[in-house]
């Protein structure tokens, strides 16, 4: 069993309670004495997960010393304060500790991966990312999940494999880490154009549409940048996609669905929370155009989100555009 630290208190309260029940030595760090307070006292994260008891063995703590000679270190902060909280602790990281990103999103001032963001931070550690199809709601409560481990050095991936995997957390590895980060990261403003659709009261048809044509620019994006066509076809690409685009656990989702019914984009998110395809549409909007390459979907979402585009008014910009073929023929000619 390991000695796992994790760092952030919402979607890492969801897998410490999983990692807790397989046996590992589990602490989760918040910089928030209230919010540590809440969960060591009620041992329930009443916003998050009502109705998940942490186990007794969980620790949460705002101690930064607490990433001490653990063996895994797993960041699930968001993107926006994911550096300041990697620095806050890096000085008390063992050399050998392997780190995991966890969090799906981009550092909005660089247009950098998160794991990148890692390498620099902690440029001895071996890091790691995982990433797919995961709410924190099912994972708290063992519901059968499968995720995806990629790293720099396949070792790294298969130990996590090998320490994490267990009866209902299935992981598999991936060498495309790329691939796999930018995969959950572009899928979110593809599911917050779903929730818009479904918030204007449009159909499967129109879901449907935004999905499979997202999934044509994720993996259009995904290339420029570096990654591997293949890898958008697994747990990082088309299973992210789904449980994102289709949920009311997605806050992605939930936020695109009261922009939708006319809620301001800065309320929606207001009221969700943090949303990552609303904090990263810019970033990855603009990363297309240094690149050149065409990202209509997430173009309407910038659109609707920053420059007060009536989404009816998206929507037929995006059905109006120049006749195209279906095929894109470039990222499977190697």
């Amino acid at each position: 069993m390991a000695k796992i630290t994790i760092l952030g208190c919402g979607y890492g309260t969801a897998l410490g309670v999983l990692y807790s029940k397989y046996g590992h030595e589990v602490t989760t760090w918040t910089k928030f004495e209230e919010e540590a307070e809440q969960l060591r006292t009620l041992r329930e994260h009443k916003r998050l997960l009502p109705g998940v008891r942490l186990p007794d063995n969980l620790g949460v703590t705002t101690d930064p010393t607490c990433v001490s000679d653990a063996d895994i270190v797993v960041v699930c902060i968001p993107s926006a304060f994911y550096r300041e909280a990697v620095r806050s602790v890096r000085e008390y990281v063992d050399k050998r500790t392997v780190v995991v990103n966890a969090s799906k999103g981009l550092e909005e001032s660089t247009g950098k991966r998160l794991s990148e963001l890692l390498c620099e931070e902690l440029p001895e550690n071996p890091v790691a990312v995982i990433t797919g199809p995961c709410h924190a709601e099912e994972i708290a409560r063992f519901v059968p999940t499968t995720e995806v481990c990629a790293a720099y050095d396949p070792k790294t991936s298969k130990f996590i494999q090998d320490t994490l995997s267990n009866e209902c957390y299935r992981i598999y590895v991936n060498d495309d880490v790329a691939g796999c980060e930018l995969g959950g990261v572009l899928k979110n403003p593809i599911a917050l154009g779903c929730g818009i659709a479904r918030g204007m009261g449009l159909g499967d048809n129109t879901v449907a549409a935004l999905m499979t044509r997202g999934m044509t620019e994720i993996t259009r994006l995904g290339v420029g940048l570096g990654a591997n066509w293949k890898t958008f076809t697994g747990m990082a690409g088309i299973g992210d996609l789904i449980v994102t685009c289709t949920s009311q656990h997605s806050r992605n989702y939930r936020a695109g669905f009261l922009i939708g019914q006319g809620t301001p984009a800065a309320e929606a998110v207001k009221q969700v929370g943090t949303v990552e395809g609303y904090l990263n549409s810019k970033t990855a909007f603009r990363l297309a155009k240094e690149h050149n390459i065409d990202t209509p979907i997430i173009e309407q979402i910038v659109n609707v989100c920053y420059n007060g585009s009536d989404p009816r008014r998206s929507i037929n910009a995006l059905m109006t555009r120049e006749s195209k073929h279906e095929r894109e023929v470039f990222w499977f000619d190697e």
